[in-house]
């Protein structure tokens, strides 16, 4: 049983146009590969053939588990998104507590994750310990240095 992941209609795309990679650039590529080993002759011993088949398998594996995601998930409707509370796509403004240091995020779905973008997954430990937080509440995040206090200053779309 697959697990339902909420996701921008934007992060779906992106699985999309991934799936869809996969299946007309790198499985047609494979597939050459494959060909191209089988005509030197002698599969026994053809180095060549082998890696291209486990290529193939892995290639596959990794295409059924992007259809399973992309089956079981779920856009997720900007419009209702409540800002009384952190929750998914809020983007927070936090402050850390110890040294006043302010910090904003958009909570997202772990496949959307990108620190780069400001995007932290829902599944972290920054996410789980904000989800949920109203303004005003201090959010105790565990991090492999100890728990951190992080006041949530503003949550907004």
């Amino acid at each position: 049983m697959s697990q339902i992941t909420y996701y921008t209609e934007e992060g779906l795309k992106k699985l999309k146009d991934e799936l869809h990679h996969m299946k007309t650039v790198l499985r047609p590529s494979i597939s050459d590969q494959i060909a191209e080993a089988r005509d030197k002759g002698d599969l026994s011993e053809n180095a060549e053939y082998d890696a291209a088949k486990e290529a193939q398998g892995l290639l596959e594996m990794k295409i059924s588990k992007m259809e399973s995601i992309i089956g079981n998930a779920r856009i997720i409707d900007e419009t209702n998104i409540d800002n009384s509370k952190v929750f998914i796509l809020s983007r927070v403004k936090i402050k850390n507590v110890d040294n006043a240091m302010e910090l904003e995020y958009t909570l997202v779905a772990e496949n959307e994750a990108d620190l780069k973008a400001k995007k932290i997954s829902i599944d972290s430990p920054f996410g789980k310990g904000l989800l949920g937080k109203k303004v005003g509440e201090i959010a105790d995040i565990v991090t492999p240095n100890g728990t951190m206090k992080f006041e949530v200053i503003d949550i907004n779309r």
